[in-house]
């Protein structure tokens, strides 16, 4: 059988009717990307090979029982069940990521810089870090979700609505007050966001 010129969905298809040779195939397709996404969430060698077999498992264990459904989306369907135990990983962790986001219309976790720092600057950076998660913590849950979702997990409004069972105009609508609530809270609290 000629695997690599099968599509996704083919060798899915093909391990489900019991050849372990599919599984590999689409494994090697697609671990390169997959093992990418996660480092750059968690930023650790170890733990996201971990994360990465830990993904695998369950993508084996959804196979096996025939509960896959994601019809030729293979590689999002990973990526979403890998993005959902990076989450895990945090919340059981209590600590968040701190990565830049791409939301245009915030851009407080884009204030500190990568360039040079010294030990004082990377204390009042920690600092600040902890400031904003303790405010975060303090958003009513709806917000805080969607905003951990967002910000720390970088899901897409699509991907948010479908995870927490809302439409996407009410996932934007939280991240919206979540976002005017917080930065209502750095200025009660004072928390000074530059470096």
């Amino acid at each position: 059988m000629q695997y690599l010129q099968l599509e996704d969905s083919q060798l899915v298809k093909v391990y489900q009717q019991g050849d372990e040779k599919a599984l590999e195939v689409l494994i090697n397709r697609h671990e390169q990307r997959i093992f990418a996404y996660i480092i750059s969430k968690v930023q650790d060698q170890e733990l996201a090979e971990d994360i990465f077999q830990d993904c695998f498992i369950k993508v084996i264990k959804t196979l096996k029982k025939g509960k896959y459904n994601e019809e030729g989306k293979f590689l999002p369907w990973v990526l979403r069940i890998s993005h959902n135990l990076i989450i895990d990983h945090f919340r059981r962790n209590k600590r968040m990521p701190f990565v830049e986001t791409t939301y245009d219309d915030f851009d407080l976790f884009d204030l500190m810089s990568n360039g040079e720092r010294n030990a004082e600057k990377e204390l009042i950076r920690d600092q600040v870090i902890r400031d904003v998660r303790k405010l975060i913590h303090e958003l009513p849950a709806e917000q805080r979700e969607v905003l951990i979702m967002r910000q720390y997990a970088e899901m897409s409004f699509k991907e948010i609505a479908e995870h927490t069972g809302v439409s996407i105009n009410t996932a934007l609508g939280r991240m919206r007050y979540a976002l005017i609530n917080l930065r209502k809270m750095i200025e009660a609290n004072h928390v000074n966001l530059s470096l």
